[in-house]
C-alpha cells in the first residue's frame, strides 16, 4: 500500500501556535519539547524552520504585536483627544489581558520581566519594547499639550511612565485573577490624573473671613 504524501508544514500556523504557547506560559516556562509538540514538528524541522527557541520567541512577539496585541497601540494612535486616546489604550489593554490563553496579561508587558542570566539579551529586547510603549505614550501626551488639549505645564515624561506602569499593572492583576470590573476600575481611577483641575472654592460672596481669637 502506497504511503500518502507527508502533511505540508505551514510555517504561519506553527508560528501562531508558538505565539499562543509563549503567551500562555512565558518564554522560560515553555520547554522546547513542549513547544515542538505544540507546533507538531520534530527537532530537525524545528531548527531548519526557526533556527532556535530564542529566534522563534522574537518572531512570536512580533506576530503578537501585529495581531492580538496590536489593539492598545492602535487605540493610542487613533483620532480624538489625548485623553480619549489614553483611555482607549488602557481599555484595549484590558481586553488583551483578559483574552490571553491563560488570562496572563500582555505578552510584552510581562515578557521576561525576570529571567535567567543566559537570557539577558532577550530580556533586554523585551525591555526595549516596553520602553517603546512609554515613548509612544509620551509622544501622544506631548501632542496633546501642543494642540492645547492638555495644560502647558503637563509633564509628559512622568505621565508616560505612569500610564506605562498602569498597562503592566493591568496585566499583573489579570494574571492574579482580577475580573473585568476590577480592571475597569483601575482604568477609571488612572484616568483621573488627566481630569481638568477645578479651582478650589473661595469664601462665599459677601462673607468675611472669621476673626482670629487673641
Amino acid at each position: 500500500m502506497a504511503r500518502g504524501r507527508p502533511r505540508r508544514f505551514d510555517r504561519e500556523v506553527a508560528l501562531q501556535r508558538a505565539m499562543e504557547a509563549f503567551w500562555a506560559n512565558g518564554y522560560e516556562a515553555t520547554p522546547l519539547a513542549d513547544l515542538m509538540a505544540a507546533i507538531g514538528i520534530n527537532p530537525p524541522s524545528f531548527y531548519a524552520a526557526f533556527g532556535s527557541k530564542e529566534a522563534l520567541y522574537r518572531e512570536a512577539v512580533d506576530r503578537y504585536l501585529a495581531t492580538c496585541g496590536a489593539g492598545s497601540m492602535q487605540a493610542l494612535a487613533g483620532t480624538g483627544s489625548a485623553r480619549d486616546a489614553i483611555e482607549a489604550m488602557l481599555r484595549a489593554s484590558l481586553e488583551i489581558a483578559l483574552a490571553s490563553p491563560s488570562s496572563g496579561g500582555c505578552m510584552v508587558s510581562l515578557g521576561l520581566v525576570n529571567g535567567q542570566p543566559r537570557n539577558a539579551a532577550l530580556r533586554e529586547h523585551m525591555r526595549g519594547l516596553r520602553r517603546d510603549t512609554a515613548r509612544l505614550i509620551g509622544e501622544r501626551l506631548e501632542r496633546g499639550v501642543v494642540e492645547g488639549e492638555l495644560p502647558a505645564e503637563t509633564d509628559s515624561g512622568r505621565l508616560a511612565a505612569y500610564f506605562a506602569a498602569i498597562l503592566q499593572g493591568i496585566s499583573l492583576q489579570a494574571q492574579d485573577g482580577a475580573g473585568r470590573d476590577t480592571l475597569l476600575g483601575i482604568v477609571e481611577t488612572a484616568m483621573t490624573v488627566l481630569e481638568p483641575q477645578r479651582p478650589s472654592a473661595g469664601p462665599a460672596a459677601g462673607t468675611r473671613p472669621a476673626r482670629r481669637r487673641r
